[in-house]
């Protein structure tokens, strides 16, 4: 494999980070235990911000990008895996301390892998990528929790529109909770029916500074805003219940008090997908062969061409993108 392919690499030029299509060869990867041919990708807000300039997501230069990556083995040094294999990858540091998933090929740690569910293609394992599997283990939390689904209270998930948000709409909807999308975005509101949503609540009306306590209204939400936007759902959420919070596309602060925690005994779940330990994926991977609908799933996602990711990354930071989009490497 001396043939070099193509790949989108990070590099940092006069003190800030740029993203640009560079060959590589296999002998420029990692010396990790497996080789993997890389079908497809897709692209996460992280990955928007990376790519665009607009955050420094790379811990180290040069860094090829992309948090996701399904493909086939090609080589292993590990008795985990043989070539043939169909393996999924998401997170484990790709994109930020790891080579990721925007190259042709990829050498990556046996233990990051997880083996192809039988339910889906590498297409549709890109189409879920990292933003559907967060949005399964935020429902698998709040389910956890308890109080989802004990009376007739919807489930409230920010973003709507976004990859996780519309993931975890059809999973809820699925699994016959009431759902209510907030959206800034009204012309999204037939495709979020589509999928399951029975109401909506405008995001403005969310990304206001609200009371410490407001009238309770949610049994859990799943919310990928952060700021005031969490503030406010977490001041409307009944009691005992909970939010599974994991992203921060309204920013990384958090303008709450303790009171929805001490008064009404609201828990703030936070959702980790990079890290998260494999019993946590393989569960959460589980529940979306066994819960998401594969027309729900085919209505959210188009495929691009690698050559795309530029203008996706910008569309993505700008809050352009409906659904997922599934990055075709090969």
């Amino acid at each position: 494999m001396s043939d070099s392919f193509t790949a989108m690499v990070i590099d940092t030029v006069d003190g800030k980070q740029q993203a640009a299509f560079r060959q590589l060869t296999v002998a420029d990867l990692p010396d990790h235990d497996v080789l993997v041919e890389v079908a497809f990708s897709t692209v996460n807000y992280k990955d928007g911000l990376a790519l665009s300039g607009k955050g420094r997501i790379a811990r180290r230069t040069p860094m090829v990008g992309g948090i996701d990556l399904a493909g086939v083995v090609v080589e292993s040094r590990s008795d985990k895996w043989v070539a043939g294999d169909k393996v999924v990858l998401n997170g484990w540091g790709l994109s930020e301390t790891e080579w990721g998933g925007y190259s042709r090929y990829q050498r990556v740690k046996a233990e990051w892998l997880i083996a192809l569910p039988q339910e889906f293609s590498l297409e549709q394992a890109m189409a879920i990528g990292t933003a559907g599997y967060t949005a399964a283990l935020c429902v698998n939390a709040l389910e956890d929790w308890g109080t989802i689904g004990v009376d007739d209270r919807d489930v409230l998930v920010t973003g709507a529109a976004g990859g996780v948000g519309s993931v975890a709409v059809s999973l809820l909807a699925s699994k016959g909770y009431k759902v209510t999308a907030s959206t800034g975005r009204p012309e999204t509101h037939d495709y979020l029916a589509s999928l399951g949503a029975t109401d909506f609540i405008d995001r403005a009306t969310l990304s206001e500074k609200g009371s410490p306590l407001q009238k309770e209204r949610w049994a859990g939400a799943v919310d990928s805003v952060g700021s005031t936007t969490l503030a406010n759902v977490l001041s409307q959420t009944v009691y005992g219940g909970a939010v599974a919070a994991c992203g921060l596309a309204g920013g990384a602060d958090l303008p709450a008090t303790v009171l929805p925690h001490i008064l009404r005994s609201v828990a703030l779940l936070g959702i980790d997908s990079v890290m998260a330990p494999m019993a946590k994926r393989e569960r959460a991977w589980r529940a979306l062969s066994q819960h998401l609908d594969p027309v729900h799933l085919e209505r959210l996602t188009r495929i691009e061409p690698m050559s795309a990711l530029p203008q996706i990354a910008d569309d993505i930071v700008a809050g352009r993108i409906r659904g997922r989009v599934v990055v075709a490497i090969t």
